[in-house]
């Protein structure tokens, strides 16, 4: 199998899907980079589409023969694999230590009907979080948690965008990811589900600890700089959480943020003797049993 080249045309829309938001949308595809995210997509019963691997990976190395185990799963699965001439894949990821392997895999689009119909109980809503690696973070921190439903409104970052995935680390391959409207559109019918829709304020809301936060709800963070438009949303919201900084500090950012409200949720549902406890959803994934 010969190696492809940089302007091969396969090379040229890996590229465009790894940079090009629009290119993305188009083909409902999105890149994901390395072993980790190749194992959490096998994981999550995605289909891999394609993988292109660098000739010159190093073979020797500690990481090496579980790498060849996940190529061979693909490879048994009926993926295509393309080996990449030296030094294509570093110019196609355009990272400073780029992962040895590339896939290319479907990109998942459910609708806010989807989700409102397998009746959620916790969802965590982005209004213009623009960072994504922050994105990422809150993505991972509300599949940590065992949120049912991730929901970015107009504005937010494209959670496609590989630095949003990488720093999922896998999430957005196993939570539902809604691409919604505006805000309070959004969460007008967040709230017809029967969630209570809780903002995110760095001050003057309810302590989030005291907060009855084992009903079903809709945990809503806002961006980055300057948080949630309260005054506009406030029709759509039912309540404020506040986490109480110490030290001088004025807030977390935006992904600890919902870290530590989606786990205060697990918590509290937990003293209720709701819901998994910790490892139980990634161990019924792990065996297929979901």
């Amino acid at each position: 199998m010969s190696a492809l080249a940089y302007r091969h045309q396969r090379v040229q829309r890996l590229r465009r899907l790894v940079s090009r938001r629009s290119a993305r949308q188009e083909e409902g595809r999105f890149v994901i980079e390395g072993a980790n995210l190749l194992e959490e997509a096998l994981l999550a019963g995605v289909p891999v589409e394609a993988l292109y691997v660098d000739v010159a990976w190093d073979r020797s190395s500690a990481r090496a023969e579980r790498l060849q185990t996940l190529l061979d799963r693909c490879y048994a699965a009926g993926t295509r694999i393309f080996e990449l001439d030296e030094g294509v894949l570093a110019r196609v990821a355009g990272t400073v230590t780029p992962q040895p392997v590339l896939a290319v895999v479907p990109m998942p689009v459910p609708s806010l009907t989807d989700i409102g119909a397998r009746g959620p109980s916790l969802v965590v809503v982005c209004a213009d979080v623009r960072d994504p690696g922050n994105a990422g973070t809150v993505a991972r921190s509300a599949w940590a948690a065992g949120a049912d439903a991730l929901v970015c409104c107009e504005g937010t970052v494209d959670m496609w965008n590989p630095k949003a995935v990488r720093s999922s680390a896998g999430a957005v391959l196993h939570l539902p990811i809604v691409a919604a409207p505006a805000p309070r559109a959004t969460l007008e019918a967040i709230g017809g589900w029967g969630l209570r829709r809780w903002g995110t304020v760095a001050v003057g809301g309810e302590y989030y600890a005291d907060a009855d936060l084992a009903q079903p709800c809709a945990i809503v963070v806002g961006n980055e700089a300057s948080g949630l438009p309260v005054a506009e949303m406030s029709a759509a919201l039912d309540g404020l959480v506040t986490i109480p900084m110490a030290g001088g500090a004025e807030s977390l950012n935006v992904g600890m943020a919902t870290a530590v409200l989606c786990f205060e949720v697990a918590r509290q549902r937990r003293s209720r003797g709701e819901g998994p406890r910790g490892g139980e959803r990634r161990l019924l994934a792990a065996t297929g049993t979901t």
